[in-house]
């Protein structure tokens, strides 16, 4: 049987807690081989996201081009993808190889501190929901992409219409 490959194009997580670390973990749990493409550098540990080093846009393209070039790729999903930038190529490279992604809208660490600027809601919206096999967004993210709040299970059914009218097949 041949084996599954999945890429996984997110951050770097020092403390191995999320990201990149994490989904390679996953992956290998799961019998399926893990290929990455690092869209930032975060230092941080279990309390505080102390930097983010984004990567050139040039080099995510490079890394997402090179990996599609050689292997057969069976899934993808995305995390930390920071901002308005690294969406849009992002989002242009996996609809040139024609990936549908699972989008895990990763905004927020669990310390607490921001791990997407300003524009990255919008850019979501606009580059690569309509393009998702999936988007598996917890309530704070929910919240962010639907533009409501959500206190009950109610609302929380009415953010995944919403976020699902965006274009995922699945929320």
């Amino acid at each position: 049987m041949e084996k599954k490959i999945a890429l996984s194009i997110a951050g770097s997580d020092s403390s191995a807690g999320a990201g990149i670390q994490a989904d390679l973990k996953s992956f290998s749990y799961l019998g399926v081989y893990g290929l990455t493409v690092i869209t930032c550098v975060t230092a941080q540990n279990t309390r505080q996201v102390r930097t983010i080093h984004k990567l050139p846009s040039t080099i995510i393209a490079e890394q997402i081009d090179s990996l599609f070039d050689d292997f057969s790729i069976t899934g993808v999903k995305t995390g930390m993808l920071y901002d308005e930038d690294i969406v849009r190529i992002v989002a242009k490279n996996l609809k040139t190889h024609h990936v549908k992604p699972v989008v895990d809208p990763v905004m927020i660490a669990t310390s607490g501190d921001a791990l997407a600027n300003s524009t990255f809601v919008d850019s979501l919206h606009k580059e690569l929901l309509p393009h998702a096999v999936m988007v598996t967004a917890n309530i704070p993210e929910a919240c962010a992409l639907a533009g409501m709040t959500i206190r009950t299970r109610k609302d929380s059914e009415s953010a995944c219409r919403k976020i699902k009218q965006i274009g995922p097949e699945f929320v």
